[in-house]
């Protein structure tokens, strides 16, 4: 049995939003940033955001999105303040113990397949657009955000016969409480002030949240797996210091 590490990864991992770096590298910057409060308008939440951002792609070929998704990352990566200290210093320490390394976020592979390469990750748990029988995207997508992030990453322990009291989890927004209290060894990186009141009151790690360049890329030659949304209910485990189930914030969602 290998312990699994869960890591968000926008603000978490990776210093940025790989969905809004995305479009701003396929449409340019000022089109892609009218886009983007477009899809914030009128109050919308992360997960109504989410759902009108795949709808951009509606009648756009996934095999294409998967091409661009890397020249995408080729640029990125070569930044000097694209990646997270407090996740990346975390994520080698669990590799170094021989931890399953997952990925659990609600954007979508052609962001994050590269970067589960580049750092050696086990799995990625994520948003998954509908695509016809051609391959070409519906625009519908069930948004792994909130609970639903806590959903997969339990499915998954499950299926790799690891008990939820011995995974990890990281994250950096109230949007990841559920993630953070499916594990027994939840951590906040960064420093939003309602994960912030957790961590103190449960006793939670804290990490630094300072942008640095890209590790060197993982050649362990792992292959990563890709899940999408599952349709299963979670049963947090009691203890292990998760909150209660009625310490959600109002951010989550």
């Amino acid at each position: 049995m290998r312990p699994i590490a869960f890591f968000d990864v926008d603000g978490t991992l990776v210093a940025g939003t790989t969905m809004r770096e995305f479009l701003r590298f396929r449409l340019g910057t000022a089109a892609a940033e009218q886009r983007w409060r477009e899809l914030r308008g009128d109050g919308a939440g992360r997960a109504e955001a989410n759902r009108r951002y795949f709808r951009l792609y509606a009648g756009t070929r996934w095999a294409e999105l998967m091409s661009e998704g890397r020249r995408w990352y080729d640029t990125w990566s070569r930044r000097p303040d694209g990646y997270v200290s407090g996740g990346l210093g975390a994520l080698r320490r669990h590799r170094a113990h021989g931890h399953a390394v997952v990925l659990v976020s609600g954007s979508f592979l052609p962001c994050l397949l590269p970067i589960a390469e580049h750092l050696g990750a086990d799995a990625v748990l994520c948003t998954e657009p509908e695509t016809d029988g051609g391959g070409v995207l519906t625009g519908t997508a069930q948004p792994m955000i909130g609970r639903a992030k806590a959903v997969a990453a339990q499915r998954l322990a499950a299926d790799w016969h690891v008990p939820a009291g011995h995974c990890f989890a990281y994250g950096d927004h109230a949007s990841d409480l559920d993630l953070l209290g499916a594990v027994g060894h939840p951590a906040v990186v960064g420093d939003d002030p309602d994960l912030l009141r957790l961590a103190a009151r449960y006793g939670w790690p804290r990490l630094p949240a300072q942008p640095v360049a890209a590790p060197d890329p993982c050649y362990c030659g792992c292959a990563v797996a890709a899940w999408s949304m599952p349709t299963v209910e979670i049963h947090p485990p009691a203890g292990h210091g998760a909150p209660p189930r009625n310490a959600r914030t109002k951010e989550a969602s």
